[in-house]
């Protein structure tokens, strides 16, 4: 699987969520797109198109979000829990 594909089935992953997830996962999955959005363009700025450094980047950024107070423990224990999920086989 390449970057595109890559982000593909992520992106289809978070549709998926909108047609058939649940107010929690609704919630977490908009939470992780708008984060996956701006990792992706800056991923494609830097043209560091792997997904190594696609999911790298991402665990940063939800961590710096994290640190500055962005949702509460439980809350980021799920998110990571649901990104986690959403990685393609």
């Amino acid at each position: 699987m390449n970057f595109e594909q890559y982000c593909a089935a992520i992106e289809a992953a978070f549709d998926a969520t909108v047609e058939q997830g649940s107010d929690d996962e609704l919630f977490m999955a908009g939470y992780l797109h708008g984060h996956f959005s701006l990792v992706v363009a800056r991923c494609e700025l830097d043209a560091s198109l792997t997904i190594t450094a696609l999911q790298s980047a991402m665990q940063e950024s939800l961590q710096q979000a994290f640190e500055k107070g962005e949702l509460d423990g439980d809350d980021q224990q799920q998110v990571q829990r649901f990104w986690l999920g959403l990685q393609p086989a």
